[in-house]
Order: C-alpha cells, then structure tokens, then sequence
C-alpha cells in the first residue's frame, strides 16, 4: 500500500532525526561513516533512481561540492558534540541564506529577514556562551559546535545551488544529491582508510544510515513534495530537529547544555514562524 504524501513526509522527517544516534553508536571513526554512509547512499539512489543517472553537469558539480561538505561536516560534528547541538546548529542555514541570496541570487533582503538575522544571530550566540563539558558521546563539543556551524553554512549554499539549478530548467537534483554523496564518499576515503577494525554492528549502521537515513529519506521527501505545500512540509520536517536529540538521549544517554537547548529552541522557533509567514504570503 502506498504511503499518503503527509505519512512519507513525516517518515523521511523520522529517518532523518536517527542521524545523530545511529553516527554515535559506531565504533568507526567519522572520516569512516561519512565516507561509507555516503558511498552507500550514493549507490542506493543510482540503483533505485533511473533519473539519478542522467541529468550530470558542471552544475551539478557545484552543488554537488556544497552538499558533499554538509554531509562530511554533519558526521563529523555528530562525533565531536552532542546530537542536539549539532542538527540546532545546522539549523541556522536560513540565516545564511538571507545573507547569501542577495549575493548569489540578486535576491533582495526584506525587513523581515532582518529580523531573522537577528533572532538566529541570537540562537547561534547562546551555543557559545558556555561550552557543554566533554562527555562519552560528546568528548569535544567546542570543536564539534564549530563543525556544525559550518555544516549549516554549506547546507546553505546547497539549498541556494539547488534553487540556481531549477531556475535553469529542468530537475537535476537528484543528480546532484547523487555527485554529492559520491564526492563525500571519495573526499573522505583516504581519511577512512585503512578500517584497522569493525563490528558486525557497524557494517548494519552504515547500512541503515546509507540506505535509509539519506537515500530513503530523501526519494520520500520528493515524491511528497509533489503534493504537499510548502508550509505543510516544514512543519511536519520539524520532527527531524525535534526527535534527534531525543534518540541520542533514549541511545546514549546523551544530554545537552542548557544553553545549547535555548540557542536550539530560538533557532528552530524562528526558522518555523518565518517558514510558515512565507509560505502563507505574510513574509514582508
């Protein structure tokens, strides 16, 4: 039985949130999970995409490069700091958008958006005002904060790629989720190798995370998308950033600052409203 579009959306959203759990419960270093994670991905799409397969361009090359980057950044900020802040952080990309748009898209920058600025300006100040301790599943959360930023920041410029690509004509990203992936797989692998040890248990979580919480994932945000609006699915993706520390903490125990939590709740709190304000048309 096929999925109604609102079920695939939340599902992908759910899969998405696991990250952050699943990269902490392998013993393998994080150049090795974003290197596999990726590959795998990369070959489930190819597999199960016929449209993946074509479409390739200097375009997709560049976007690809961007999204290449936020995976990479995503695993291993995931293995640095905890899974709240990571995913909160990344979070921040819309606040990178409005910087950027203007520059990349000749976008103008609205009021609004400068109200944005400020409140995620605000959030992402919070994560620096005093640095979670180092823990089991977290051992150096002020580098992994930096990671995720930047994490952020590229899923920014591939968000902004992919909207360069569309205004081209045509449908090329899914091409260039799967250049991206690829390009992770391979920037990663002289770093990831040699794999000087593994559990049968790591092996099935870089399968899950390869095959389900990217590949997966992402054809169930596609195919939804068709047949959602835009502010029905930013809400229901919600479930990602509020589920994903809530798996880290059921998994590892895993607890954030709580000036982590307050950064995270401004950030996500302010990307919301001003999703669903544009997404009616009272974004001004």
């Amino acid at each position: 039985m096929t999925l109604p579009p609102r079920a695939r959306l939340a599902l992908a959203a759910l899969l998405f949130s696991t990250g952050g759990a699943a990269i902490k419960a392998t013993t393998l270093s994080g150049w090795q999970v974003a290197s596999f994670r990726s590959g795998v991905a990369a070959l489930t799409v190819l597999l199960l995409v016929p449209a993946a397969r074509c479409g390739w361009s200097w375009r997709t090359l560049v976007v690809g490069i961007s999204y290449a980057a936020t995976l990479s950044l995503f695993v291993l900020a995931n293995k640095l700091t905890t899974s709240a802040s990571t995913i909160f952080l990344q979070s921040a990309a819309p606040l990178y958008m409005v910087l950027l748009s203007p520059l990349l898209l000749k976008e103008k920058v609205r009021r609004s958006d400068l109200v944005l600025i400020a409140v995620v300006a605000l959030g992402l100040a919070l994560f620096f005002v005093g640095t979670d301790a180092p823990a089991v599943t977290a051992p150096d959360p002020a580098k992994g904060n930096v990671l995720a930023l930047l994490s952020g920041v590229c899923w920014a410029f591939t968000v902004i790629g992919l909207r360069w690509m569309g205004a081209s004509g045509g449908d090329q990203g899914i091409a260039a989720v799967v250049v991206g992936n690829l390009l992770a797989f391979l920037i990663g692998l002289p770093a990831a190798l040699p794999v000087l040890s593994f559990t049968a248990s790591d092996v099935l979580e870089i399968l899950y995370l390869g095959v389900f919480q990217i590949a997966a994932a992402y054809l169930l945000v596609t195919s939804a998308l068709k047949s959602v609006s835009a502010l029905e699915a930013s809400v229901l993706l919600l479930i990602e950033p509020a589920l994903n520390p809530v798996w880290a903490w059921l998994v590892h125990g895993e607890r954030p600052g709580g000036w982590a939590m307050l950064g995270g709740v401004v950030i996500i709190a302010a990307t919301t409203v001003r999703s669903m304000l544009a997404a009616t048309g009272r974004w001004r």
